[in-house]
């Protein structure tokens, strides 16, 4: 959509029928973070039982491995109630971990062996050994060092209001849900298009600790500071390139976003097709299991995109039958980096770009992306990861090839735009600050998280990992000084117990052996 026909789309919304339809916009954040001992190694112990079972508990859990801790808040309309529970989640659970540490940064602490990283355990019932062996299949398929990196998921869900006003205003003939759905999947093209914008702003990981190449050469052009850190003069998110959280595997996979039944055709296809990568792998028909499945996806969540639409799924739902059945509810961020300059991992300024920026993804004109056009996204990002902080840096669009400084201007020149009428509907004027604030990082690039964390580095010649564990220590001393502000300890420690009762009633309620349970659950899939 030009800046005219977007103008016009917030001209119609700022009418005084629908002029605050846009109040309400729920999040959730899931927040990953590696557990460190005091020195700044890898933790070798278990999960913390006192913080709860990582099965059933619903708001401290565990990703991929098991020192990799996952918080999940609870869905809110308010921001700062969001980064409270986020606080309050970690202070509990730091004083659970004795002296060990969170790990601040996206891209993993000194490991000196992948047998370091233990796979996440999830206990003995059918549903818990699955989860572990899903995590076994991660490792044998891609190593155990990707599964060390943290991220930050942003999910985010528009009011009723704004869909009832859309559809009103665009006299749109659909069902509500149909219509729901067609707008977030127009949201997620859009982010496709300009997700480099967030890598630029957001990312922060520009360097990496050398042990996570494991000896292995790279190509990318590495400066080497400290004792161990590598980094790209101009990199912003290594996280996403090729040396992070990606599977190659999956680059042939057809899975666009132009309807909700191509999608979720696509992503069926993926987990039926066969791959010959992963045949010789044992799978769980075997004796010692290796993976779950021979297929290019073991299951539906393997599938890595930094955007997802989801529905909340109903115990022993897929995914795809969640958004088959009811179509799309929210949709998942999952680009974000770690900011380590936020004791939560997101700061309350990135959750407003963040409002302001998928709100003009969503209203602006949405052509759809084929396959190839999708990929040609993946080239922008791919150069914003290893060298956005460069204002030389060209990236391509349908015309050409322009600009990032000049690209990013007229990106602003329509968020400033969509940040007005917010605020009036919102009757603040944060939206236009946080908007006007991030400005600035695209004239100046040492402004970004990456530039931040890069500048600090080398004015003090540290390495990035001594930053980071001295941050980590600021951290738990400032929870540790901290009052709860949502929860209670008394509150937490409750649901701890009553996750470690509802694992327990979990086993106590398998009736099958797990090859049976498993047969069961890709017949059903």
């Amino acid at each position: 959509m030009t800046t005219t026909e977007l103008k016009t789309r917030l001209d119609a919304l700022s009418q005084p029928k629908h002029q605050q339809a846009i109040k309400g916009i729920m999040r959730g954040i899931e927040r990953e973070a590696l557990r460190i001992k005091k020195g700044g190694q890898i933790a070798q112990t278990p999960h913390p039982s006192s913080a709860g079972h990582p099965l059933t508990h619903n708001s401290i859990t565990t990703d991929f491995s098991e020192s990799l801790l996952e918080f999940i808040t609870p869905v809110s309309e308010n921001a700062e109630e969001t980064l409270a529970q986020l606080r309050d989640l970690q202070k509990f659970t730091l004083e659970q971990m004795g002296d060990e540490l969170l790990w601040p940064m996206s891209m993993p602490c000194f490991i000196s062996n992948q047998d370091d990283i233990a796979l996440a355990q999830f206990g003995s019932s059918n549903v818990g050994r699955m989860k572990t062996l899903y995590r076994e299949g991660l490792k044998n398929r891609y190593g155990s060092m990707m599964q060390a990196i943290a991220g930050v998921h942003f999910n985010i869900s528009f009011p009723e209001t704004l869909w009832k006003s859309l559809k009103e205003l665009t006299a749109d003939k659909q069902t509500e849900q149909d219509f729901i759905s067609e707008q977030y999947l127009g949201l997620i093209r859009n982010f496709k298009r300009e997700m480099w914008l967030i890598s630029y702003l957001f990312g922060a990981s520009p360097s990496l600790c050398s042990s996570f190449l494991q000896g292995k050469e790279s190509e990318l052009p590495f400066k080497r500071i400290g004792k161990g850190t590598l980094y790209l003069k101009h990199g912003t998110a290594l996280r996403l390139g090729d040396l992070g959280y990606t599977n190659s595997a999956q680059s042939s996979l057809k899975v666009t976003y132009n309807n909700l039944d191509e999608y979720i055709a696509g992503l069926r296809a993926a987990i039926h097709c066969h791959s010959d990568l992963y045949g010789d792998l044992a799978d769980y028909q075997e004796a010692n299991p290796k993976q779950l499945n021979k297929n290019i996806l073991q299951i539906e969540n393997e599938f890595y995109s930094p955007i997802r639409p989801k529905r909340t799924s109903q115990s022993g739902e897929t995914p795809s039958q969640a958004l088959a059945k009811g179509g799309i509810e929210y949709i998942e961020i999952r680009a974000l980096d770690v900011n380590p300059f936020s004791d939560t991992g997101i700061s309350l300024e990135q959750i407003r770009f963040l409002d302001v920026f998928l709100t003009y993804c969503l209203l602006k004109s949405s052509p759809e992306l084929d396959f190839e056009q999708q990929r040609s996204t993946q080239i922008n990002l791919k150069r914003v990861v290893n060298q956005g902080r460069d204002p030389e840096l060209k990236l391509k669009q349908d015309t050409g090839e322009v600009n990032i400084v000049k690209w990013a201007t007229q990106i602003f020149d329509d968020l400033k735009a969509v940040a007005a009428y917010m605020d009036r509907a919102y009757s603040e004027e944060h939206y236009s600050h946080t908007v006007k604030d991030m400005r600035t990082c695209i004239a100046d690039s040492s402004q970004t998280l990456s530039g931040r964390l890069m500048s600090q580095m080398l004015e003090a010649q540290q390495d990035g990992g001594e930053i980071a564990l001295e941050m980590a220590q600021a951290y738990k001393q400032a929870a540790a000084q901290s009052s709860y502000k949502v929860y209670s300890e008394e509150i937490l420690h409750c649901q701890a117990a009553d996750s470690l009762r509802k694992e327990e009633q979990v086993r106590a309620t398998d009736n099958f052996e797990f090859r049976t349970f498993l047969d069961d659950y890709f017949a059903k899939a």
